[in-house]
């Protein structure tokens, strides 16, 4: 019997819903009931003929609740996606040119020189599965009989597979080799990022100036540089500005005689299996490793970006769920004009014997129908909208902004789950007045009303 009267009230909402008049949504409503009752109900004689007018007035009310609720979905889908995607992709972006982790020594001056026993320590971690010295400083590039410099970051790395693993040099190329070996000028190699090559109008074969003050003394002569000539033996791109714009690798020896670092590196970089463990492994190793020592993960280097991008994407969630909050009150109001307009109708079933807690759910229903319509749409538009973003990348940002040069998108299951749980329950929410007042009517009162 609960199915039954459950399967009534669905039937009763769906005629609501229809558009049509009231004689023959109550007659069909009827109708209805006689299915799951005992015995057949007839309808009465003497109703009123529906109001067209105020039928396509509530039919066009609820039509625009329907699209409020799927704009604010579709509007959070899309935006929460570019927000996921924009964390997703700086992660990809930062990884794709540096180490997981590092460890780096804090006396000595921020260098290394025992660091053979280090790097074994670290490799001898079943988690990591790269480590390598590495070497980085600021310094000065410029080209023979050119006036323009660019102060930019060098790294020194290995030859070794680890080293160029962990730099991603081989990956990244898009022009020449890496800077080991011999090359035409007899020079070392050295690898610059494109937007770099672009800056100091480089290309493979060309010959650079690197200008390095590390461990220079000021006296009142002026600053005393070391000064070392490389040839451009590839050019790599990431993606990331702060990468194509300002950095350059050569090989560890050549880093070290450079900076007049003779056998010490700046430190031991390293990567791990998986990218969101390396906080945790890099709190073991430096716990295993102990002062001086200290090891910093690539979410530690770069938490304050990360969180930023947490908040931002809290923030603009709760504005956007405001969009769903308008719509539930076009919900609100659509069901009171409901509720008014159907009046009478609810008088008679009352006294054809529904009860106030069926007459409150028929209303529970068509809220609900148009809070799943208006999700099932949205979510629809919403992720046929991120596909085409995703798809065609046809939003460009500014890269010195924004470190990317693209919008990303990309849509978490629980992101979007959350979204269609939340507008269907604050559609939910949106019914409980109204239904509350249908069921308040009692029987007389309702069919008196005029």
């Amino acid at each position: 019997m609960r199915n039954g009267r459950g399967r009534f009230e669905r039937f009763v909402a769906r005629r609501y819903l229809s558009g049509q008049g009231r004689r023959l949504s109550v007659v069909a409503a009827l109708r209805g009931m006689g299915r799951f009752a005992r015995r057949p109900w007839r309808p009465p004689s003497g109703l009123r003929a529906a109001d067209a007018r105020d039928a396509r007035l509530v039919a066009f009310i609820s039509s625009l609740a329907v699209g409020g609720v799927a704009v604010g979905v579709m509007a959070l889908i899309v935006v929460i996606g570019v927000l996921h995607g924009l964390q997703e992709s700086l992660r990809d972006r930062i990884l794709s040119g540096g180490p997981h982790a590092h460890v780096m020594e804090l006396e000595n001056n921020f260098s290394m020189t025992d660091w053979r026993p280090v790097l074994d320590q670290v490799s001898a971690d079943a988690d990591v599965v790269a480590a390598s010295p590495f070497v980085f400083s600021e310094i000065v590039l410029t080209t023979p009989g050119d006036n323009y410099n660019e102060a930019i970051v060098l790294r020194g790395i290995t030859e070794d597979p680890s080293g160029t693993r962990i730099a991603s040099l081989l990956e990244h190329l898009v022009l020449g080799r890496p800077p080991f070996g011999p090359t035409e000028s007899g020079e070392p190699g050295i690898v610059v990022g494109r937007g770099l090559a672009q800056q100091l109008g480089l290309y493979e074969g060309k010959v650079v100036v690197a200008g390095s003050v590390r461990n220079a003394s000021l006296d009142g002569a002026g600053v005393p540089m070391a000064f070392g000539r490389f040839e451009v033996t590839g050019i790599f791109q990431t993606g990331l500005y702060q990468y194509d714009d300002e950095l350059a690798m050569i090989a560890l020896g050549e880093a070290q005689e450079l900076l007049g670092l003779g056998e010490a590196v700046t430190g031991i970089e390293f990567d791990v299996g998986d990218p969101w463990e390396a906080s945790a492994v890099s709190a073991r190793i430096e716990e295993e490793l102990g002062w001086p020592y200290r090891v910093q993960g690539w979410q530690d280097l770069n938490r304050s970006l990360f969180s930023a991008l947490r908040l931002e994407k809290l923030g603009m969630a709760v504005v956007l769920v405001l969009i769903i909050l308008v719509a539930s009150f076009n919900i609100v109001s659509t069901l009171v004009m409901m509720v008014a307009d159907r009046t009478r109708e609810i008088g008679i079933l009352r006294s054809m014997g529904v009860t106030s807690r069926g007459v409150g759910q028929v209303f529970t229903n068509v809220g609900l129908f148009i809070g799943v319509v208006g999700t099932a749409i949205g979510g629809a538009l919403g992720a046929i909208l991120a596909w085409a973003l995703s798809r065609y990348e046809f939003i460009t940002l500014p890269s010195d902004v924004y470190f990317i040069d693209r919008l990303p998108i990309s849509l978490a299951p629980l992101d979007v789950t959350l979204i269609v749980l939340g507008s269907i329950l604050i559609s939910y929410l949106a019914t409980i007045y109204p239904a509350r007042k249908a069921a308040a009517l009692t029987p007389v009162d309702a069919i008196r009303h005029e």
